[in-house]
């Protein structure tokens, strides 16, 4: 069976006050690690933006949002919809130690399912995850009274939370699932980096 890859593109960056996709990681941008590394594993790898000019120089799909100015739901929405594949693996592109071949692994894993959600505890991880086209009409429901959370279509759709422990190790999982919202992050990123 064949995969898409969606990255989401299209936070604001409050926290950071610049555009984490664009922050260097080594000699090319998060963006570039995280899109490269999973175009090893996917055949098809699409950037959801609302600034499609800033990715120009990325060799891949890229699309805006279909529904504006929802969040990271709005994004996955808008990644489905385009994707070729019926599941998708969805990334933030602010994680810029993604494991490829790990979310590759969850995707194995969708079969029978609407998605796939690594677990550990009460904590999730929506955004290093597996979803279905059939998804789709649950998130609609969701945007359209207003509840924009990931996690608000969940109780509609049969999900596997695997336990990211398992899928990945204990320490692989804290560093795969490192994602860079503030400028502190980032330094504790450099150190891993020079690691």
């Amino acid at each position: 069976m064949k995969f898409s890859a969606v990255i989401l593109a299209g936070g604001k960056s409050s926290r950071m006050k610049m555009n984490k996709a664009l922050l260097p990681a080594g000699d090319k941008s998060f963006i570039e690690t995280i899109a490269g590394e999973l175009a090893k594993h996917f055949n098809e790898v699409i950037i959801i933006t609302n600034t499609l000019q800033t990715y120009e120089f990325l060799p891949y799909k890229k699309y805006p949002d279909i529904i504006k100015d929802k969040g990271p739901l709005g994004g996955i929405h808008s990644g489905l919809n385009h994707a070729s594949n019926e599941y998708s693996f969805v990334t933030a592109c602010d994680m810029p130690f993604i494991d490829g071949a790990a979310a590759l692994r969850l995707c194995n894993m969708a079969d029978g399912y609407h998605g796939v959600v690594p677990k550990k505890g009460e904590y999730l991880q929506p955004l290093f995850a597996v979803y279905s086209k059939r998804c789709i009409p649950y998130i609609e429901k969701c945007l359209a009274q207003e509840q924009y959370r990931i996690i608000s279509f969940y109780p509609y759709v049969q999900i596997l939370f695997p336990d990211w422990d398992q899928l990945l190790g204990h320490e692989n999982a804290a560093k795969t699932f490192f994602n860079i919202n503030t400028p502190e992050d980032l330094k504790i990123y450099r150190k891993y980096e020079e690691n």
